[in-house]
């Protein structure tokens, strides 16, 4: 049996390092957090992001006590985009995350797997990869494209 190792290279960032546009996504993604309905985990997401168009479109967690029922930020922001922007490339996505305690996490949280098999089908979708901003009080991640943090992805391509 052959050992396979697998790489992801990511950046780390801190928020003044990055561009305007990039701040202005992750604040939009900070804002969203507070429209979360999260009475079960307290785990409040808030998701943010950038059409071609130049058009943002934000999402949030909604929790449902039929846990399946539920969305996640990043799935709520991607389908409402494809809802009202259908031919409008997804270019960016920016996530922050609150605590139980109101607080912004200090390190970035990534998308559960779902939501990375839903980024992935963005990606080939529109043919191009989604720059991910992964917002932590701390730093930032940013990444070009969901294969680093799913490099064995569910794909065509």
């Amino acid at each position: 049996m052959e050992e396979i190792t697998l790489k992801s290279t990511l950046q780390k960032a801190q928020f003044s390092e990055l561009t305007d546009a990039e701040r202005q996504l992750i604040d939009v993604a900070k804002e969203s957090t507070f429209n979360s309905y999260a009475p079960y985990s307290h785990f409040h997401v808030g998701a943010a992001l950038l059409l071609k168009n130049g058009t943002i479109v934000p999402g949030c967690n909604q929790e449902n006590a039929a846990f399946p029922s539920g969305l996640c930020a990043e799935r709520s922001a991607i389908f409402a985009a494809g809802a009202q922007y259908p031919d409008q490339p997804v270019m960016m996505l920016a996530i922050a995350v609150r605590n139980s305690k109101g607080e912004f996490l200090e390190e970035p949280a990534s998308p559960c797997g779902s939501c990375r098999q839903v980024i992935i089908e963005t990606e080939t979708r529109f043919k191009q990869p989604v720059r991910i901003l992964l917002y932590g009080t701390k730093y930032t991640y940013v990444m070009d494209g969901i294969k680093q943090l799913m490099p064995l992805s569910f794909t065509e391509l």
